[in-house]
C-alpha cells in the first residue's frame, strides 16, 4: 500500500494527537528502526521463534520474492531469503509464523479491490541459520467463497495451524477461514466467518486466544475460540506514518506495530499482565474492561480510546484543517 498521508500532513497530525515515540528497552524485542535501504514498504511482521529478537518482514510490491530478517537490537537486516518455486509476487501484504515452524507469506493484496480472481500464499520453513539463502517455497492458490477482494492481513493460528485472512474495506471487511489444511492440487477456498473493521494487518496471541487487528488509525482485540470472533475491545496502538503491520513478540509480552516508508519505525506496546502467551492475559486495553459487543462490530469497548479511535478522530480533523488552510491560501 502506497503512502496514505503526506509528510506535512502526518507531522501536523502528530502534533494534534500528542503521540510520543515509544521508549526502547535494553534488550531484544524493543522498539527499533528498520535500517535496510531496500526495505521501503514493510507491510508485514512476524516474530521469529527460532531466533530471539528477530523479526521477519517484506516489501509491499515491485520487490521480488524476498523476505528479510531484521534484528530488533540494531534494526539491521541479518538475512535475506529468496523464495524459488513460486511465481512473480504481485502484492505481498502479510507474513505469519505457523505452529509447524513455517513462515506463511500472503501475496493477497489487490489495490484494484477485486480485480484478481485468485491470490497466493507462499510457505517455507523458518531457516535455522540467519544468513542469505535461497529456499524452495510451496505456493497455494487462494480464492474467496464470496468473490475477489482486497486484503492485507494473514494470520496463522498458533495452535491449529489454520490460516485466516481479513479483507480490507473502508466500510468494514470480513474474516475468512481457510481449509483445515492447505493443498497444492486444488484451489484453497476461504470462507467468511466474521465481520471486521478496516484492517491493514493482524496477529494471534501465542496462545491463540486473542486476535488483534489493526488499521491506519486504531487497533482492536477479539477473543478467539473455536475459529470464531468473540467480545472485542480497543487496543492501545501508536500513531504511525502509515500503519501497516502488527505482531506479538514471541513470548507474548508485547505487541510490535510497524509502518511503511524508508527507515520505518517498529514500536513496542506492552501487553497487560506481561504476556498473552504465558498467562492468557489480553493485550493492553484502553479504558480497562473488554466490550461485550458482538464479534466484528468494531465499535465495542466503551472506555477511553487514547491512541486508537481518538487518534483516528484527530487524524480526520487534521486532514480537514490542512485542506481548509490550503483553500484559504488559494483564495488569497
Amino acid at each position: 500500500m502506497r503512502s496514505y498521508l503526506t509528510a506535512s500532513g502526518a507531522a501536523a497530525l502528530l502534533l494534534l494527537s500528542g503521540a510520543a515515540p515509544a521508549v526502547a528497552d535494553d534488550g531484544a524485542d524493543r522498539s527499533f528502526t528498520i535500517e535496510d535501504p531496500r526495505i521501503t514498504e514493510s507491510s508485514g511482521l512476524a516474530a521469529s521463534r527460532a531466533h530471539p529478537g528477530i523479526y521477519w518482514t517484506h516489501n509491499d510490491s515491485d520487490d521480488g520474492p524476498y523476505v528479510y530478517a531484521v534484528d530488533s537490537r540494531t534494526g539491521k537486516t541479518v538475512a535475506t531469503i529468496t523464495m524459488k518455486g513460486v511465481g512473480e509476487p504481485r502484492d505481498v501484504e502479510a507474513i505469519s509464523l505457523g505452529p509447524d515452524g513455517d513462515l506463511y507469506v500472503g501475496d493477497i493484496g489487490d489495490n484494484l479491490n477485486g480485480s484478481w480472481d485468485h491470490v497466493w500464499i507462499y510457505r517455507f520453513p523458518e531457516p535455522k541459520q540467519l544468513k542469505d539463502t535461497t529456499v524452495r517455497a510451496t505456493q497455494y492458490d487462494v480464492k474467496y467463497a464470496d468473490g475477489p477482494r482486497n486484503a492485507e492481513a494473514l494470520m496463522v493460528h498458533p495452535k491449529t495451524g489454520r490460516v485466516y485472512i481479513a479483507s480490507k474495506n473502508e466500510d468494514g471487511g470480513g474474516l475468512y477461514e481457510g481449509p483445515a489444511k492447505l493443498t497444492t492440487g486444488a484451489t484453497n477456498v476461504f470462507r467468511r466467518v466474521g465481520e471486521v473493521p478496516w484492517v491493514t494487518d493482524g496477529a494471534f496471541s501465542p496462545d491463540g486466544k486473542e486476535l488483534v487487528l489493526r488499521s491506519y488509525f486504531s487497533a482492536r482485540g477479539y477473543a478467539f475460540e473455536n475459529g470464531r470472533l468473540g467480545a472485542d475491545h480497543a487496543v492501545q496502538a501508536p500513531f504511525q506514518r502509515q500503519a501497516e503491520s502488527v505482531t506479538y513478540t514471541a513470548d507474548g509480552s508485547a505487541l510490535m506495530f510497524g509502518s511503511e516508508g524508508e527507515r520505518s519505525d517498529v514500536q513496542r506496546v506492552d501487553v497487560d499482565g506481561g504476556g498473552a502467551g504465558r498467562d492468557g492475559k489480553s493485550p493492553s486495553k484502553e479504558g480497562g474492561a473488554a466490550s461485550s459487543s458482538s464479534a466484528g462490530a468494531g465499535s465495542g469497548g466503551t472506555g477511553g480510546v487514547k491512541g486508537t479511535t481518538l487518534t483516528g478522530v484527530l487524524v480526520l480533523a487534521g486532514i480537514g484543517f490542512l485542506v481548509l488552510m490550503k483553500r484559504r491560501r488559494k483564495g488569497n
